[in-house]
């Protein structure tokens, strides 16, 4: 296989270090791969300010792609990555040859992620509204269901998430779905309404491949074989 060139978005309360598994499979097989960490997040946590939304995850990754001079992508989203990577494909679907949703929301017009989470984070990030405070607290690892090996490492590199990343709302066009490949992985391990819509939406679409892994939320950390293998089997 030709190199190919991965860019791995990281999900809320997360950072670019939740990927090195992957990225060392995937280098090991001679590609080339990015794993940003989005601004207030990770060993960028200490530019955390109350400003930080979408938008500015979606310059990130733009920034990224523009500095590193990318084209042909393999653009992946964990999670809440899903919504930036909706917005990347908005501005450079031109340089995306295949887009993936690991386990991720994939947001319609106007959504933000407050509007498609379930009713108890909700709840979390609505009293975070209340007390107008600027970051919604760090979910722990066995929430998302990690291997317990793991949970402690997870634990102790996860951030709070920048509360303006939850309420802005996405305007999108359709460039997503005009990318030549897509696909969506569901962690069947861990529970989540809204992801199982989605799988079902891209089910139901002959336009995207589906894949399900049996593990918790958190695909890179549990199996990373598996995953390395499906965004080849994808590339």
């Amino acid at each position: 296989m030709s190199s190919k060139t991965f860019v791995l978005v990281h999900g809320a309360w997360h950072g670019g270090w939740c990927w090195c598994r992957v990225a060392d499979r995937l280098r090991a097989s001679g590609h080339i791969v990015f794993t940003p960490t989005l601004t207030g997040l990770g060993e960028r946590a200490h530019l955390l300010h109350p400003d930080i939304n979408l938008s500015l995850h979606v310059a990130d990754v733009l920034g990224l792609i523009k500095c590193e001079r990318l084209n042909n992508i393999v653009l992946v989203g964990h999670s809440y990555g899903g919504f930036v990577i909706s917005g990347v494909a908005e501005a450079v679907a031109n340089k995306i040859s295949s887009i993936v949703f690991l386990d991720a929301f994939i947001p319609d017009n106007g959504e933000s992620l407050l509007d498609v989470v379930q009713p108890a984070v909700q709840d979390v990030i609505q009293d975070v509204l209340d007390r107008g405070d600027t970051t919604v607290p760090v979910r722990d690892a066995a929430a998302f269901k990690v291997n317990e090996k793991d949970r402690p490492w997870v634990d102790s590199l996860a951030t709070p998430q920048p509360i303006g990343t939850m309420t802005e709302k996405i305007k999108l066009t359709g460039a997503r779905e005009r990318v030549a490949t897509k696909a969506y992985i569901r962690a069947a391990g861990y529970p989540n309404v809204s992801f199982d819509k989605a799988c079902a939406r891209t089910k139901a679409d002959r336009s995207w491949r589906t894949y399900e892994v049996p593990c918790g939320h958190d695909v890179m950390i549990d199996k990373p074989d598996r995953l390395a293998e499906i965004l080849l089997e994808v590339a």
